[in-house]
Order: C-alpha cells, then sequence, then structure tokens
C-alpha cells in the first residue's frame, strides 16, 4: 500500500532498505519474494512447452495406425520425459510460486517468514530440472514412467543410470517444495496483519496453508522411497527385491501415499485461484466462505486415506479394496460443496465474463468431467477393467489439466495486472482460451471412449484392425489446437508486457489486501503495514485502510502476530540479500548428483553443505532505530 502519510525521508530509507544490489549481484543474491516467484514462472513456462512438445510428439505418432515416426524406446522416453516434467516440475511448483508471489502481498506482509529459504528453494529446484533434462540431452532419459516401478526400475533390468537419474530429481524437487511450503505455513500462521482473524483469512490464503501442511507431510514417503530405491540399485540393499526378502508393492504403497495426495496439493490452491475470481467477477462476497473453508479441510484429510485406489490392480485384499473404494468417493463430497459455493455465487452475483471467469467456468466444467469419471475408477472392479485403458489417461489430464491448468491461467490472468502494471489484452486472451479449452476437449474426450473400447495405455502404435485410428485423429488434432492456444496465450504475456495498457493498482476491484499495493508491487511492497477489520476490506473499509506503524525503514524488519487472533507480538529482522541460498544448493546439489554415483558423496559432499550452511547462519550485527507499533487510523 502507498501510503500518502508517510514521511518522504522515512520512504527513501525504506526503498534504500529493501532495494537489491544492481546488476548480475542483485540477480544471484536476491530474497525478494516476488523476483523468485517470478524465476519459478519463467522456469515452469519453459518447461510447460518442452512437456507439450513431447505431448505432441506422442500424439502424431499415435494419429494414425502403424505409424513408424518413433520407435518404441523413443517413445518410452518421451512419455517418461513428460509425465515426470509435469507431475515434478510444473504442476506442484507453479502452485508454490503463486503462494510466494501473493501470499505476503494479500497479508500485507513485506517479505516471507524466511525470505533466504525461498531463494534456495528456487535454485534447487533448478537444480532439479536440471537433473532431468541434460541428461536427456546427452541421451540418458529416464525409460519407465513417471513412477518408475521396481523391479522394472531395479538394477537387473534397468542398467545404467537412467533410474537413478529420476530418482535423484524427485529428491531435489521435493526438498525444494519443502522448503516453500515451510515457508509459506510459517508466514500463514505468525505474519498475518492485525485484525485477521482466521476467520477474515483469504480463501486462496487458506488453499496454500492448507497444500503447504499436505506437502509437509506428503513428500517424505516419495523422498524416502526413491532414496532406498537408489540404495536397492548403488549398494545392494533388497528394500524392493522379492527373491531377497523385500516387496515391490512396498514402493508403490509409499509413492501412492505421496502421488494421491499431490493430486489435492495441487487442486487446492487452484480451488483458491477460483475463489477469488469468482468473488471479484461476481461483485460479491463468496457464498459460504465458512462451507469452503471447511471442505478444504475436509479434502486434505481425507486425501490421505485414499492411496489404496492406484493400486486396485496389484491383487491386495478386497475388504481393502472395499474401504478405499468408499474414501475415494466420499472425497467427491467437500469437492462438490465448493462447486455448489461457487455457482451459488455466480448466480446470485452481477458476474462479468472477462477472461478469468472464463477459465473458471472451464474449469468447473472439466473438472467435474474429471471427477465423474474419478468416481468410476474409484470401483474396484471397474477399475481392473479401465486402469491399464485410456480411459485412465483421459481421467487424469481433466483432472489435473482441467482442476489446475485451467485456474492457473486464470490467475495468471487476474494478477498478470498486479505483477506488471499491464493488462492482458482482452481479444486475445478469448481467443485462447477458446482455443485451448476446446482444443483440450476434442483431444482428450475422445480418450475415454478409446479406454471403453480397449485401448492400452503406453503403447508407441496399434493396428489398423483394431479399429481406434479415427479417434485418434481427432485426439491427435485436438491436442495441436491446445498447443497452439497455449503458445497464444504466452505470446500475449509478452506483447502486454511492453505495450500493454496500463493497469492501475485495481483494475478489476478485488476486494483483498494485494489489491491496495502499487502494480507492480515496490520491493516493499507496503509503505505501511495494513490493518483489517473484515474478509474483503478493500470492500468494507471505503476510505483508506489503517495501517501499524513503528517497523524500522532502514532495515528489513516484519511483523509477527499471533496464531489465532493476528495481534502484534514483536517486531522480526529479515534477512539481507545473500549468496548463501545459492551457494547451500549448489553444495546440496553436487551432494544429490554425487550420490548415485558412489555412497561416498554423501560423506564428502557433506563438507561443502556445511561450509554453505555456516555461511547462510553466519551471524551480522545491525544497528536500527525503531518506534513504538501502533495503529494510525484513517
Amino acid at each position: 500500500m502507498s501510503d500518502p502519510r508517510t514521511p518522504a525521508v522515512e520512504l527513501g530509507k525504506l526503498h534504500v532498505s529493501w532495494a537489491d544490489a544492481p546488476g548480475i549481484r542483485g540477480f544471484f543474491t536476491t530474497v525478494d519474494h516476488k523476483r523468485i516467484a517470478a524465476r519459478y514462472i519463467v522456469t515452469v513456462v519453459l518447461l510447460l512447452f518442452l512437456a507439450g512438445m513431447l505431448a505432441l510428439d506422442m500424439r502424431l505418432q499415435l494419429a494414425r495406425p502403424d505409424m513408424e515416426r518413433m520407435t518404441p524406446q523413443l517413445y518410452n522416453e518421451s512419455f517418461s520425459l513428460h509425465g515426470s516434467t509435469m507431475l515434478f516440475l510444473v504442476s506442484v511448483p507453479v502452485m508454490e510460486a503463486m503462494g510466494i508471489w501473493l501470499v505476503p502481498l494479500m497479508l500485507g506482509q513485506r517479505a516471507l517468514a524466511f525470505p533466504r529459504l525461498a531463494a534456495f528453494s528456487y535454485w534447487l529446484y533448478l537444480g532439479g530440472v536440471l537433473m532431468l533434462w541434460v541428461p536427456h540431452a546427452f541421451g540418458i532419459t529416464p525409460d519407465l514412467g513417471w513412477f518408475e516401478y521396481p523391479p522394472l526400475s531395479g538394477p537387473a533390468y534397468s542398467p545404467g543410470h537412467r533410474a537413478d537419474i529420476w530418482a535423484q530429481m524427485i529428491t531435489f524437487t521435493e526438498v525444494a517444495a519443502l522448503a516453500a511450503s515451510v515457508n509459506i505455513a510459517a508466514t500463514v500462521l505468525k505474519m498475518r496483519p492485525p485484525g485477521m482473524t482466521l476467520p477474515r483469512i483469504p480463501l486462496f490464503v487458506w488453499a496454500m496453508f492448507l497444500a503447504s501442511l499436505m506437502t509437509i507431510f506428503a513428500l517424505p514417503a516419495v523422498m524416502m522411497v526413491t532414496s532406498m530405491l537408489i540404495a536397492d540399485r548403488l549398494v545392494s540393499t533388497q528394500f524392493f527385491a522379492a527373491a531377497a526378502g523385500g516387496d515391490p508393492v512396498l514402493f508403490q504403497h509409499l509413492f501412492w501415499w505421496f502421488g494421491h495426495p499431490e493430486v489435492y496439493i495441487i487442486f487446492l490452491p487452484a480451488a483458491g485461484f477460483v475463489s477469488m475470481i469468482v468473488e471479484t467477477f461476481s461483485r460479491r462476497t463468496l457464498f459460504g466462505h465458512a462451507a469452503v473453508v471447511l471442505s478444504m479441510l475436509a479434502i486434505a484429510a481425507l486425501a490421505f486415506g485414499l492411496w489404496v485406489h492406484h493400486m486396485f490392480a496389484v491383487g491386495l485384499p478386497r475388504l481393502g479394496n472395499d474401504f478405499y473404494t468408499a474414501a475415494s468417493m466420499a472425497v467427491a463430497l467437500p469437492a462438490g460443496v465448493q462447486i455448489f459455493c461457487w455457482i451459488a455465487t455466480l448466480a446470485t452475483g452481477r458476474p462479468r465474463f472477462d477472461t478469468p471467469l472464463l477459465w473458471v467456468l472451464a474449469f468447473i466444467v472439466t473438472f467435474v468431467i474429471g471427477g465423474l469419471s474419478g468416481i468410476m475408477t474409484a470401483s474396484a472392479p471397474l477399475d481392473q477393467q479401465l486402469t491399464d485403458t485410456y480411459f485412465v489417461v483421459a481421467h487424469f489430464h481433466y483432472v489435473l489439466v482441467g482442476g489446475a491448468m485451467f485456474p492457473l491461467f486464470g490467475a495468471f490472468s487476474y494478477w498478470y495486472p498486479k505483477a506488471t502494471g499491464r493488462m492482458l489484452s482482452e481479444r486475445w486472451g478469448k481467443i485462447s482460451f477458446w482455443m485451448v479449452f476446446g482444443g483440450f476437449n476434442l483431444g482428450f474426450f475422445p480418450m475415454h471412449i478409446l479406454g471403453l473400447q480397449g485401448m492400452p495405455r503406453r503403447i508407441y502404435t496399434y493396428g489398423e484392425g483394431m479399429g481406434w485410428g479415427p479417434l485418434n485423429l481427432v485426439a491427435s488434432i485436438g491436442s495441436a489446437i491446445a498447443v497452439a492456444g497455449g503458445v497464444l496465450f504466452v505470446a500475449n504475456a509478452a506483447w502486454s508486457y511492453f505495450r500493454g495498457r496500463a493497469a492501475g493498482p485495481n483494475p478489476w476491484g478485488g476486494s483483498t489486501l494485494e489489491w491496495a499495493a502499487p502494480s507492480p508491487p515496490p520491493q516493499h511492497n507496503f509503505d505501511a503495514m495494513p490493518v483489517v477489520d473484515s474478509l474483503t476490506p478493500l470492500w468494507t473499509q471505503k476510505r483508506e485502510l489503517a495501517v501499524m506503524t513503528g517497523l524500522a525503514v532502514d532495515r528489513r524488519e516484519v511483523l509477527v502476530t499471533s496464531v489465532v487472533e493476528a495481534a502484534p507480538e514483536y517486531r522480526q529482522k529479515s534477512p539481507p540479500p545473500s549468496t548463501a541460498p545459492l551457494l547451500a544448493a549448489v553444495a546440496v546439489t553436487i551432494l544429490f548428483v554425487g550420490s548415485i554415483f558412489t555412497p561416498w558423496a554423501l560423506v564428502w559432499g557433506a563438507v561443502p553443505v556445511a561450509i554453505g550452511l555456516t555461511l547462510w547462519f553466519w551471524p551480522q550485527r545491525e544497528r536500527s532505530t525503531t518506534g513504538p507499533l501502533r495503529v494510525r487510523n484513517r
């Protein structure tokens, strides 16, 4: 919030104390949450393009029967690289990036709770990206899918380092995700603005908080199971070798303990996007705010109780299958509550059908289709017939693309003016929307029918006599249209960045605190910390917001508040820019990469890690003059 009541001298000191170093030094040392989130998003856009090209290549291979464009090995590599990129390097990281960018702004804060940890999370995430894609450039690409089940991924059936590369990429990205999640959760709990009690927390902040908690509980399982796989391959442990007393099904249990909550780790932030967009474009507070929050809590809890529905074909006890069938169907209830609340808000408001809201409507349609097909595959007898067919490919793309990517496109359109100070072209935004929405449904809905006709997953070609050619051709054409629409969306964003219409601080008339900051926000976000007295402060507090004074202006300082009432407790020094996060990430990268070649890397690699952490936590003395904390009314 740009506060005209703040003296110019204090504003000058504030800008200086929160500024990054100029040039390349500032690039490598910044701990500004907005710059870090922007790096995440740019990296994700590049990966989306690469993964989309792989998907389009596979669709061209399957467009006609008996195609020979790709060998079976190349198809397996493309399928594995596409799935691993989308699931581990795009879907979860981009939601965390949006949280890193938005949560401090929505809370009226100048920084995250642990700014250096945010920088570390990105550098380590970038290490995971390079871990997967650099070997691909040299022809060492994982080729066993995005799940790498043993025994196929064990040393007997997968010599070389393809499986090791995949497994260690997981470690990179999940450690980065844990770092980001701890950061977001701590910020939400202890850095809300005065007056933002629990019932006044915006729904997107609730969504990011719950997704962060889910990440903290879910991700250690997949990190552990991939480490066990590397140990089996490197030092001849026998965790998953059935002949030596191990259990390959244990891998699936641990993997899906993470894998199914991951769907909701992605969905909950998307639901937060939808809630904020529906509220703004309906011009009214969200119908059933408390019901939506409780539904999110229910989803977060139930998500950990149904991982086995991915394993119905493994041969587990039938009584267990019945339990997980019931749990899988139960999780649809809170999701349905949210959808009904969004529809009720639109029905009782005055909706304005700009591009962000169109993406939300597309989400509702596609996610309902994906949810209904999910209920079908939650039935163990039916799932045993469909699990290895293209029906499941259609289902999870409707859930993940419709349930995550469409809200993400809507969120990008919605907050783009805040991030850049420019408006996207509404005309080209709607054209790209219809191309992506139409192309996606044209590409993936026929896969339901192909699955029911018996087309297996993960096949690189098929005979003309199977009768699958026409629908595969339609699916390939639709996929090409969707990819073209995505490219147009990015081109619109790039053009608008330089030539778009000036946005102003609140072009959509939003109700939450990020719209009180300038567009784009300065590095310190707000000249003074706002104080709120309602769920929609920019709608209910018609005049200027009350602000909290007393924070230092000559050094980086943030306000820490109580968990429940958000009452001010004390001021906390926020660390300045530093190379320590980058050095620590490089040290951890050396340890992780080396550990797939020799166990001694864990010993010798600990030395640079220790050095990096020492530099990180080396104390620095700073002096500052601060006044007492006071609320200054409007």
